[in-house]
């Protein structure tokens, strides 16, 4: 009887944890549908501003504006942009593995971090890594301020040449069962090959060059963050959905073995007692 009450006790343990990731499900697709909303939104006005840069970038001097400069790449920037919590597969591994790889790849060269996210920031911490900036615990309510704040310190690090290259590495949304990590450098402002051709007539600038180029380039860091954030919030919500839905199955498939064998066992108890009757009976007679 000791063996069955141990079996019951791990079934319903068992069922108390499917709850937990029912629920984790649910919060996650709910809070997806919001992200997805969210990307619909910034998404295409964040690309056509890329373009709009990159056609302008392969028009003017570079030198005209420091987040055009092209400079030695002897110290590099890497923003790595995890989630704050687990259990969401292989979501914040992925990107840090990429990360680690990119900093291998370097290895030469003088590395400093910015890490978005607490997995992230306590990941290279343990390693002894130089990390610049951290930021953390915004994901939950995400605002457009977040963004700026992350862009300007990006733009001020590379001005003040602390970094010459910036790259960031995420997990870019495809849908809720697939997320691409992606490397992608931010700055310097290169612009795409295929855009040397886009504009035939030369641009006419007001006020100015140098005014346009001061107002658009930093605003165009900060968008390009922001959609980096939504996009990586919105793979981490996928991510952590498609594995509480896992959980869950696995949960219920474990849960049902278990009361297979409770049931052989109960079963075997019940056969055994009866025996143990009709035994006592044959000889009392």
């Amino acid at each position: 009887m000791s063996s069955l009450k141990i079996i019951r006790r791990r079934i319903r343990s068992i069922q108390s944890t499917q709850q937990i990731t029912r629920v984790m499900k649910m919060v996650a697709a709910a809070k997806l549908k919001r992200a997805q909303e969210n990307i619909v939104h910034a998404r295409p006005y964040a690309l056509r501003l890329r373009e709009v840069i990159r056609e302008l970038a392969t028009r003017v001097d570079r030198s005209h504006h420091p987040l055009l400069e092209l400079r030695e790449p002897e110290d590099l920037g890497i923003m790595v942009v995890t989630g704050d919590r687990g259990l969401c597969g292989s979501f914040n591994t992925g990107i840090l593995r990429r990360a680690q790889r990119l900093m291998e790849e370097n290895a030469g060269r003088s590395i400093r971090l910015i890490t978005v996210g607490r997995r992230g920031a306590e990941f290279f911490a343990r390693r002894g890594a130089d990390v610049i900036e951290k930021k953390a615990g915004f994901f939950n309510h995400l605002e457009f301020q977040h963004a700026l704040d992350l862009g300007q310190a990006l733009v001020d690090h590379y001005v003040a040449t602390r970094l010459d290259r910036v790259f960031v590495v995420y997990n870019e949304f495809k849908s809720a069962i697939q997320q691409n990590v992606v490397v992608e450098q931010l700055l310097p402002i290169v612009p795409d090959p295929a855009d040397a051709h886009a504009i035939t007539s030369d641009i006419i600038y007001e006020p100015g060059e140098a005014q346009v180029l001061d107002a658009i380039l930093p605003l165009f860091v900060k968008v390009q963050v922001w959609r980096i954030l939504l996009e990586s919030f919105a793979a981490e919500m996928g991510a952590r959905m498609t594995a509480m839905d896992s959980a869950t199955q696995n949960a219920q498939e474990l849960v049902e073995s278990l009361t297979l064998t409770y049931n052989k066992a109960r079963q075997a108890a019940i056969t055994r007692e009866i025996l143990e009757v009709v035994s006592g009976a044959e000889e009392l007679r």
